[in-house]
C-alpha cells in the first residue's frame, strides 16, 4: 500500500490549519467559502487513505462496506468540484440573493451526482497492493461531474473576470491547473493516485496568496487593514447591511501600543488601521458609536501608558450610516476625505445650515469636537471627485481654453490690456464656471498643470495672433496660491516666455494677498523678484474682499492695484463703504500706483470712477470674457473708437 503522496497531503493541510486557526479573521463570506472548501478536500484526502486501508485489508471488511468508503471518496471530489464554483461564486455574487439562487442549484446537481454513485456499482483493483485503485460507473459518473463542475469553474473564470478579486482570479486558476492535471493523469492511470495532494497543493496556494488572514492585518498594530476593510464592506453592501463608523485622525501617525490593545477589546466593533494615521471603528448602529465616542475621548484627554503620561489629540469623524455612499469603494474615497475633515467642517459652518447639518442628530455635547458626515457634505465630495474627473479629462483632451476680458484706459480712451481667464468645457462642450474647478484644482495640484496650459496659450496668442497691433500692451494672468507657493515657478514661466519668443513687457501677473500668508510668503518673493529682473510686472488682484490691504501693497513689489468687483458694488450700496474706498485710493494714488475697477456693469459706475480717478476699467460694461477669436474681432472693431465718457 503506498500513501506516501496522501500523508504529504494531509501533513500539508494540517501545517496550513494550524497557522489559519491561530491568526484573528473577519467574517468574510469568501474566508466562509474557503474554509469550506478547505474541510471538503482535507476529508478527501482523509478518505482517499481510508479507502485504500480498506482496499489493502479488503479480506477483513465486507464487501459492502468497501463499496460505501470507496464510493464515499469519490463523492468527496464531487464536492470538491463543487466548493470550488461556490467559492467563485462567492467572490463574483455578492449579493446573497443570487449567491443563494445560484448555490441552491449547483448543490442540488452534486446531490444528483452523489445519489448515483451510490447507485451505480463501483469496481475495485486488488491485484497490485503497492497500486490499487477504483474504476466501474461509479468513478466515471464521478469524473462526469467533477469534468462539468470545473467546466463551470473555468466558465466563470474567463467571463466574470473583471467581477472578481484579481488575486482569487490568479489563486483560482493555479488551483484548477493542478487539480485538473491531477484528475487527467489519474484517470489515465487509474493506479497513481494524485488527485487528493494536488487540492491540497491548490489549497496551500490559495491561503498563501490569498486567504492568509495575515493579509488582512496591519503589521505594525495588529489591526485589521484597508484591504480587510474593503472585503468586509464590500460584503455588507452585497448583504444591504449598514453600520455607523467612529474614525480617529492620529496626529504624526502616533499609534501607541496601549491604544492598540485598548481598541481591540472593545465591545461591539470591529477596528481598523486603513492608513497610518487613520482608524476606524465600525459599530451596529450610531447610538453605540457616539457612546464609545465619548468613551474614548475622555481616555485620550487622561493619557495612555502605565503612567498615564502619553497624550495624543487625534482629530474625529463619525459617518451614521453607510449607506450614505453607495458601495465600499466610494465609502473609502469618503474616508480619505474626511482626514481632511476639519476643512469640510469650516466649509460648512460658514452657514448655519451646513453648520445644523454636520451636527445633525447630536444632543451630546461632546459630540461637537466631531465630525458629522451626513448627505449635505458627502454631496459635496462627490461634486468634487466629479470635477476632478473633469479636470483630469479636460486636460487629457484638450479642453482647456483661455478667454480674454478687455481693459480699458479711461486717459488713453482705448483698450490697452486683458486679463486672461481660464475656461474648461466638459464632454457636451458646456463651459464649466472657474467658481466650480478652481477651488479643486488648488486642492488636488492640478493647478500647477492648468496654469501651466494658461501661460503656454496666452504666450502662443501674443506670438500668433500678435494683439499689440490693436493697440493692446500687456496680458494679464493669475496666479494661484499653489503656484505661487511652487519654488521653481519663476524658472518654468521664463522657460516659456523664451521658447515663445515673448517680450516679458507684455505679461503682467494678478497675485492676491492669501498668496503671501505663511511660510509661503518668502517664496512668492523669490519668485516675483526673479520674474521682475527678467521683465514682468505684477498686479495686486482682487482688492478689497476682505484678505488685502495696504501694508501688502507696500510691501509687494505690484505695479497695478485692481479693486475687486464686490468693492465695487459695496461702494454704490454702502455709505460707510465709499469712505473706505476714498481713503484706500487716496493713499494708493499717493503711491503713483495706477488702479483697475473690475466689475463695472453700468454708464452710472462708469462715469462715478472716473470722477474718483480711476485708471483703467474692465467689466460688462465693455464686454464679458471672450474666446480668442472672439476678442480679436473685438479687439479690431473698437480700436479705433472712442468711448464718450
Amino acid at each position: 500500500m503506498n500513501i506516501k503522496v496522501q500523508c504529504c497531503g494531509i501533513i500539508l493541510m494540517l501545517s496550513i490549519l494550524h497557522f489559519y486557526v491561530r491568526q484573528r479573521k473577519l467574517k468574510l463570506n469568501t474566508g466562509i467559502a474557503f474554509f469550506r472548501l478547505f474541510i471538503i478536500s482535507f476529508i478527501g484526502v482523509m478518505m482517499d487513505i481510508i479507502s485504500l486501508i480498506a482496499l489493502y485489508y479488503h479480506e477483513y471488511f465486507p464487501g459492502i462496506m468497501i463499496d460505501i468508503i470507496c464510493k464515499s471518496y469519490v463523492s468527496t471530489l464531487i464536492l470538491t468540484a463543487l466548493s470550488s464554483v461556490l467559492y467563485i461564486c462567492r467572490d463574483i455574487y455578492i449579493q446573497n440573493t443570487k449567491y443563494k439562487k445560484y448555490s441552491k442549484v449547483f448543490s442540488l446537481i452534486a446531490a444528483v451526482g452523489i445519489i448515483l454513485v451510490f447507485i451505480l456499482p463501483i469496481y475495485k483493483s486488488f491485484d497490485d497492493p503497492e497500486h490499487m485503485f477504483t474504476y466501474g460507473p461509479s468513478v466515471m459518473l464521478t469524473y462526469a461531474f467533477c469534468v462539468g463542475f470545473l467546466l463551470i469553474s473555468i466558465f466563470y473564470l474567463i467571463r466574470r473576470k473583471r467581477k472578481m478579486n484579481i488575486l482569487r482570479w490568479e489563486a483560482m486558476r493555479i488551483w484548477l491547473v493542478f487539480w485538473i492535471g491531477a484528475a487527467f493523469i489519474q484517470f489515465l492511470y487509474n493506479e497513481l493516485l494524485l488527485v487528493g495532494f494536488a487540492g491540497a497543493v491548490g489549497i496551500m496556494v490559495l491561503y498563501l496568496k490569498l486567504e492568509n488572514p495575515e493579509n488582512f492585518l496591519d503589521q505594525k498594530s495588529g489591526l485589521f487593514n484597508k484591504t480587510a476593510f474593503l472585503s468586509y464592506m464590500k460584503q455588507s453592501y452585497g448583504e444591504e447591511k449598514n453600520f455607523s463608523i467612529l474614525g480617529i485622525i492620529l496626529p504624526h501617525n502616533n499609534i501607541d501600543q496601549n491604544l492598540v490593545e485598548y481598541l481591540l477589546y472593545i465591545p461591539e466593533s470591529l477596528v481598523f488601521r486603513i492608513e497610518e494615521d487613520v482608524i476606524l471603528l465600525l459599530y451596529q448602529n450610531k447610538e453605540i458609536a457616539e457612546e464609545h465616542f465619548t468613551i474614548l475621548k475622555r481616555q485620550f484627554e487622561s493619557g495612555w501608558g502605565s503612567g498615564e503620561d502619553v497624550f495624543i489629540r487625534p482629530q474625529w469623524f463619525l459617518i451614521p450610516d453607510t449607506n450614505v455612499v453607495d458601495k465600499a469603494e466610494n465609502l473609502l474615497y469618503l474616508i480619505q476625505h474626511s482626514r481632511q475633515g476639519y476643512t469640510l467642517q469650516n466649509k460648512t459652518e460658514n452657514d448655519s445650515s451646513g453648520q445644523n447639518a454636520a451636527r445633525q442628530n447630536s444632543n451630546n455635547h461632546a459630540m461637537e469636537d466631531i465630525l458629522w458626515i451626513n448627505k449635505t457634505i458627502v454631496d459635496s465630495i462627490y461634486e468634487e471627485k466629479r470635477i476632478e474627473q473633469l479636470i483630469t479629462s479636460a486636460l487629457n483632451d484638450d479642453r482647456v481654453e483661455v478667454f480674454y476680458q478687455p481693459i480699458y484706459s479711461i486717459e488713453e480712451k482705448r483698450f490697452v490690456s486683458a486679463e486672461a481667464l481660464i475656461r474648461i468645457y466638459d464632454e457636451q462642450g458646456n463651459i464649466i464656471p472657474p467658481v466650480q474647478f478652481i477651488e479643486v484644482a488648488e486642492k488636488n495640484g492640478t493647478i500647477m498643470k492648468l496654469g501651466e496650459i494658461v501661460f503656454e496659450k496666452v504666450c502662443r496668442f501674443l506670438r500668433d495672433d500678435k494683439p499689440d497691433q490693436y493697440g493692446l500692451r500687456y496680458i494679464e494672468v493669475n496666479l494661484s496660491i499653489v503656484q505661487c507657493a511652487y519654488e521653481h515657478l519663476a524658472d518654468n514661466f521664463i522657460e516659456i516666455m523664451h521658447a515663445f519668443q515673448i517680450n516679458p513687457k507684455m505679461i503682467n501677473f494678478e497675485i492676491t494677498e492669501s498668496s503671501s500668508i505663511g511660510n509661503r510668503k518668502q517664496t512668492l518673493l523669490n519668485n516675483m523678484n526673479h520674474l521682475i529682473d527678467y521683465g514682468v510686472e505684477f498686479s495686486l488682484d482682487d482688492f478689497g474682499t476682505g484678505h488685502s490691504n495696504l501694508n501688502y501693497i507696500v510691501e509687494m513689489p505690484v505695479n497695478i492695484v485692481k479693486f475687486d468687483r464686490s468693492m465695487i458694488v459695496s461702494y454704490f450700496e454702502n455709505g460707510k463703504a465709499k469712505y473706505v474706498m476714498d481713503a484706500a485710493m487716496h493713499m494708493i494714488q499717493g503711491m503713483k500706483l495706477p488702479i483697475v475697477s473690475e466689475g463695472i456693469e453700468t454708464e452710472e459706475q462708469l462715469h462715478t470712477m472716473k470722477e474718483l480717478g480711476i485708471n483703467y476699467i474692465q467689466g460688462y460694461y465693455f464686454s464679458k470674457p471672450l474666446p480668442k477669436k472672439d476678442f480679436l474681432v473685438f479687439l479690431s472693431e473698437n480700436m479705433n473708437k472712442k468711448f464718450i465718457i
